[in-house]
Formats: structure tokens, C-alpha cells, sequence
């Protein structure tokens, strides 16, 4: 099976093995190691399922970042401050345009009203787009007319990163290969590589085949050890993609 937590401790034991650091995704920024993993992490849901993860790395002495949106089902603030005193990077999963209906002015108003608040709880150095998959609206566009610098905010992975140079993972899709079904996280990657499940990158891992720098984007509610949990997963994500798929990704 796998979106399970023992597929993921097994992933975590093969990157270890082949001498990856762990880099939160500012300190990748300010300082990027020639053979670095970046562990990214999208509290879109179930930010308990965060926290489990976070409490895994920790047990591995590893550090990864954690963006939380601005909504009830990410929020939870005794969970954003137990990540962080794990030693976890946390960041802004902002969706300002979905949430303002594209308005530009409203939308830097609730960027900065959000991350105000996020900030009072945490340091925070580092932003993330959330896709809003369902939304015509693409919070990206916000920043063709404010710059987010001006918040103090070092680093935005889709616009920050060069992934011609730094290979791109994400398990949007509840799949490694999930592009076909993504409307809105995907990279222009510049690596001949693909992989579908995550024993595949695990093979990839062992074998010393995977590039020396990497960004893996997890959506921990997707990744569960009990099956019930599991399976109301893996069905909902299926419907999700189809539904994606034909109405909203662009052919």
C-alpha cells in the first residue's frame, strides 16, 4: 500500500541512506547544500496529520516547513506551534485571490492581514501558493503588482527555485506523476525523470538515482496508516482527479 506513514518513514530511511541534508525550504534559500532534500509540506486539511509527520522527522532529527492556509480546517494554532518547537520551518499557505474573487487590492490586504496573524504565533520567512484547483482565480498573479519582499518574505517556491536545477516531487493527485491531473502545482521541470509511486522513488533513492537536489511537496492528509481513513482517501482523490481533469486543466 502506499500513502501509508511506514511507506513514508521507508522513503525518509532511503533518502538518509544515500546522505541527502535536510534543508527547510528557507534555509534552502539563504544557503542551498550541494545534496540537499527540502521536505514541503501543505496543510490544506487535517493539520493532525501534519503534526504526525512533523513528529516523525523529529524522531529522525530531520526539519521540514509546514504552510498552513488561512481557513478553519488548516488553522489549528496549538498544532502551528507544536510544528515549530519540533524545530520545523512553518510558512503561509496563501489563496488571497480565491478568497477576495481576484480582487488585487482586497487580496494584498488579506495576504497581509493573514500573515500578521500567522506571525504572532511563529517567525515566518517563507511563502506558498495554495492551487485552489476549483478557483478560476490564481493567487501567483498577486505578485505582478506588490512584491512580497516587501513583507519581509524571502522566498516563494514556484518563484524562487530554479527547478531546471532542483527536481520537483509533489503527491498532488495522491500520485508522483500527477501533472496530467494538476491545474495549478507543476513545475517547468529540467529532469528526464518521472516516477508514479513512491516504491519507485524509493528504488530511485537506493540505487543513487535521483538528483542532488530535491523539493517534495506532501499533503499529509492524503497519508495514513489506517484503512478506512485510507480508502475514503484514495476514492475521494480518484473522483477529484477526474473531475480536474476534464473541467479543469487546461489540455
Amino acid at each position: 500500500m502506499d500513502f501509508t506513514l511506514s511507506k513514508y518513514q521507508t522513503l525518509l530511511d532511503s533518502l538518509t541512506s544515500q546522505s541527502f541534508t535536510y534543508q527547510t525550504f528557507e534555509d534552502f534559500i539563504r544557503n542551498p547544500h550541494e545534496k540537499a532534500v527540502v521536505l514541503r509540506h501543505d496543510v490544506d486539511l487535517l493539520p493532525e496529520n501534519s503534526l504526525t509527520f512533523a513528529k516523525i522527522q523529529a524522531s529522525y532529527g530531520i526539519k521540514g516547513t509546514y504552510y498552513f492556509r488561512a481557513v478553519p480546517e488548516s488553522w489549528d494554532e496549538r498544532v502551528i506551534k507544536e510544528i515549530y518547537n519540533l524545530g520545523h520551518e512553518v510558512g503561509y499557505h496563501y489563496e488571497c485571490l480565491t478568497t477576495t474573487k481576484g480582487n488585487m487590492v482586497n487580496g494584498i490586504k488579506n495576504f497581509e492581514k493573514n500573515l500578521s496573524a500567522l506571525r504572532k504565533l511563529v517567525p515566518v520567512s517563507t511563502i506558498c501558493m495554495h492551487g485552489s484547483p476549483m478557483s478560476p482565480y490564481d493567487s501567483k498573479d498577486l505578485w505582478k503588482y506588490y512584491n512580497y519582499q516587501d513583507f519581509g518574505i524571502i522566498g516563494e517556491p514556484y518563484f524562487d527555485v530554479d527547478f531546471s536545477k532542483v527536481f520537483y516531487l509533489t503527491d498532488t493527485g495522491r500520485r508522483w506523476d500527477g501533472d496530467k491531473v494538476s491545474v495549478r502545482d507543476y513545475v517547468a521541470n529540467g529532469f528526464n525523470l518521472s516516477f508514479h509511486s513512491t516504491d519507485q522513488i524509493i528504488e530511485a533513492a537506493r540505487n543513487g538515482n535521483l538528483p542532488n537536489q530535491i523539493i517534495f511537496t506532501f499533503h499529509p492528509q492524503r497519508w495514513t496508516n489506517k484503512p478506512l481513513l485510507w480508502t475514503k482517501e484514495l476514492v475521494l482523490q480518484n473522483l477529484k482527479n477526474v473531475v480536474k481533469q476534464y473541467y479543469f486543466v487546461k489540455p
